[in-house]
């Protein structure tokens, strides 16, 4: 039949998109975001910037205003009571001088607090210049200045006696220096690196377990600034409230500026199976690198509050401050 077509196989058209099957489509987006932890670094950040001329001259023209209207308005309701109720008037007026006085003892224990911590910052650049110098005298009154800060604490003792046993021994600066570092501020870094677990442990846990928003930011920032006022007394600088912002600006601006803000992949997988915790829950996830970076931040305060820089003494490892403080906290790693 001439009609009849030869036959074959059939052959039908496909689009391209209709041929792609399973293995070429695309990966599904990870919809979690991975933790980079912002609470921390909102305090890092905040905490480093410093106010301009423009808010110190605001804030210093509001208090001084506040101050001169309370004054006057206290003083007026003073003399305006002894008028009428003599007796009372002058308890208020006594109640008044004794605020005063008590406003002044706070005032001289932040000025103590502010030499405390030029003591520290003094000592360690006068060591920085003995050492690059070589100057063995240099090293010597820094020294005597670090045996005379130390001479009460006890947990100095005995690394003062082996000093005073061992310190005619050395001839060099850089020797005495680091003899000097071994025998008296090694167990002064043992204390500061527990306040440091501490403070990462507890921002860690914080932020895990509290869901409330900007919660984390304030736990983070109170927890942080604690541990910085902590290690500081630990060597010897025991500030008040100012000394403490100050000292909390010092230590974030030494974080930005050596650049150790940021935490990578290597260190969050090796911190109390943070890789893994990362991934099921961002809430630990976060808690983990906010506790990374409140041992960065604790790292930084030894350094900054250190009498010493560090020498012959073991500088503090972030990864195993972070293990030791993190490790079981939310799991087993």
């Amino acid at each position: 039949m001439s009609g009849n077509k030869a036959k074959g196989p059939v052959l039908i058209e496909m689009d391209a998109q209709a041929a792609e099957g399973p293995d070429r489509a695309p990966p599904v987006p990870d919809l979690m975001d991975r933790p980079d932890g912002r609470a921390m670094r909102a305090v890092i950040t905040r905490g480093a910037a410093g106010p301009s001329w423009l808010g110190r001259l605001f804030w210093g023209l509001a208090l001084g205003l506040m101050g001169a209207a309370v004054s006057v308005a206290a003083w007026d309701f003073a003399m305006g009571l002894i008028a009428r109720v003599p007796v009372l008037g002058y308890g208020v007026a006594a109640m008044g001088a004794g605020l005063l006085i008590v406003a002044a003892i706070i005032g001289l224990r932040e000025v103590a607090g502010f030499a405390r911590l030029g003591r520290l910052d003094t000592l360690r650049r006068e060591a920085v210049a003995a050492r690059a110098t070589e100057d063995l005298e240099a090293a010597r009154r820094v020294v005597v200045r670090l045996r005379t800060l130390y001479a009460k604490r006890p947990e100095t003792a005995w690394g003062l006696e082996r000093l005073a046993e061992r310190q005619a021994e050395q001839f060099d600066a850089e020797a005495l220096l680091g003899l000097a570092e071994v025998e008296i501020l090694a167990p002064l870094d043992a204390q500061a690196l527990r306040e440091v677990e501490v403070a990462a442990r507890q921002v860690a846990m914080v932020t895990a377990l509290v869901p409330l928003a900007l919660a984390d930011v304030v736990g983070a920032f109170v927890a942080n600034l604690r541990m910085i006022r902590a290690v500081a007394e630990i060597y010897g600088g025991r500030a008040g409230v100012l000394g403490s912002w100050r000292l909390a600006r010092a230590v974030m601006a030494h974080l930005l500026a050596t650049g150790a803000v940021a935490v990578g992949d290597d260190m969050i997988s090796s911190m109390a199976g943070g890789g893994v915790l990362s991934k099921v829950s961002r809430r630990f996830g976060e808690g983990v690198v906010n506790g990374a970076l409140t041992a960065r931040v604790g790292v930084a305060a030894i350094e900054v509050c250190r009498p010493l820089p560090f020498q012959r003494g073991r500088r503090p490892s972030v990864t195993g401050v972070v293990h030791r403080a993190l490790t079981g906290l939310f799991g087993q790693g």
